[in-house]
């Protein structure tokens, strides 16, 4: 049997395919792309899980060969491995615009979810009884949220975000929000949110797993209360990366987390049977961190290496807008309705499109060499890293998915099929 051959371009692909090679040489961004192990397919999943930065694996094959396979147990001090939290903390604070001594790299995002969110409701006080929740927020966050509620024993209230802030009052202890919602690829506008918040006498508590290493976050700027977000999206640093933490300093004295683990100690060696908080962002850990992919995550961030937030950012939103310009030409119409806000100020880094059969088409997606994600029922994600991503990657996956959409509307081999 014969397989079906993709069609020539037509005008508007290799007008668009022109204009993104001259969008590619013009990119300030385009030497970044080097630092990324990347081979012939577009990769636009990023925001699942970002690409391999080289200067990974020799660092990963030092830790295990010489710290672990040499030195051994003197690497907890010789190598710095007992204080590599906070250290890569205050390495990616610059990146969340925070000051160091607030972030602590370790444990997963739904684990720092718990600690701060019950830390959040204890540094509120009595007085107020219920948490305000992102309903469109990622599962894991309800999860957590509802939990947390039930043994704090507040009420929970999952609104709409654009709602959050109006519902804010003298009962609320927190909010927690999503700054990139996962689905749509919408950015929330966390100064205005977290103002509104403040107002009301509650605290703030953002998820930036979609937004850390995107784009400019600016924690401190917007008095931010407590974050959290993973290491393993637009961060570079592997399947399975140690999340953050980060708690404004001056919330840090009276933060209580619900997991006193032993590193969070003031003297973790002294074995006390009584716990005495560490005074900085180290009461923030739990237990023995995981050396292998903290280190893997350190050496990541080299990949930000000299690049401004404010040029990352203004790439995203060249790349996204570029990438819908190029979906309105060669997709036919009516066949993918974009999800994602076409203003910037609402746009984080990826272009969520629905589509009937997202899944199906997604999966003809990958076999053509472009590979994105789905999130059910009907949306297909397009996830745009920008110290990696370039135009001509943006202009090939629209005109593949242009490509399969009028496949599928013209009908088996072409000829208006049943």
């Amino acid at each position: 049997m014969n397989r079906p051959v993709p069609p020539a371009p037509s005008d508007a692909a290799t007008r668009l395919a022109r204009r993104a090679e001259a969008l590619d040489a013009a990119d300030p961004l385009r030497g970044v792309r080097d630092r990324f192990v990347l081979d012939e397919a577009v990769y636009l999943d990023g925001n699942s899980l970002g690409a391999l930065p080289r200067s990974v694996p020799d660092r990963v094959a030092e830790v295990v060969a010489e710290e672990w396979g040499r030195l051994r147990i003197r690497s907890w001090t010789e190598s710095g491995w007992d204080s590599a939290p906070e250290r890569i903390g205050d390495r990616l604070a610059p990146l969340l615009g925070a000051a160091p001594g607030q972030v602590v790299v370790g444990d997963s995002t739904s684990v720092n979810l718990f600690k701060l969110l019950v830390g959040a409701v204890r540094l509120a006080g009595d007085g107020r009884d219920e948490i305000l929740l992102d309903a469109d927020t990622f599962p894991t966050d309800r999860y957590v949220a509802e939990s947390a509620a039930r043994m704090t024993g507040r009420r929970l209230r999952a609104l709409p975000p654009a709602g959050i802030a109006a519902e804010a009052g003298a009962r609320t202890a927190v909010a927690l929000v999503n700054h990139v919602d996962y689905r749509s690829g919408e950015l929330r506008d966390l100064p205005a949110l977290t103002a509104a918040l403040h107002e009301a006498g509650a605290l703030a508590l953002w998820d930036l797993c979609h937004s850390a290493g995107a784009l400019p976050v600016e924690l401190d700027r917007h008095a931010v209360d407590l974050a959290v977000g993973c290491g393993y999206k637009y961060l570079n640093g592997g399947p399975g990366a140690p999340a953050f933490a980060y708690v404004r300093a001056a919330h840090l004295p009276r933060f209580d987390s619900p997991l006193p683990g032993w590193w969070g100690h003031r003297d973790p060696f002294a074995m006390s049977a009584d716990y005495a908080p560490h005074a900085g962002a180290r009461r923030l850990r739990v237990g023995t961190p995981d050396i292998l992919s903290m280190l893997a995550l350190e050496a990541a961030l080299d990949a930000f290496d000299g690049v401004e937030l404010a040029a990352v950012r203004a790439k995203s939103l060249a790349l996204t807008d570029f990438f819908l310009e190029c979906v309105g030409e060669l997709v036919p119409e009516g066949a993918a309705e974009p999800l994602t806000p076409a203003e910037h100020a609402r746009r984080g880094s990826q272009v969520s499109l629905r589509c009937p059969d997202a899944a199906g088409l997604l999966g003809r997606l990958v076999a053509r060499g472009v590979v994105a994600d789905h999130r059910p029922p009907d949306v297909l994600r397009f996830g745009f890293a920008p110290l990696y991503t370039g135009f001509a990657e943006a202009a090939r996956a629209a005109a593949t998915l242009g490509e399969l959409l009028g496949a599928s509307r013209r009908g088996p081999a072409g000829n208006g099929g049943r």
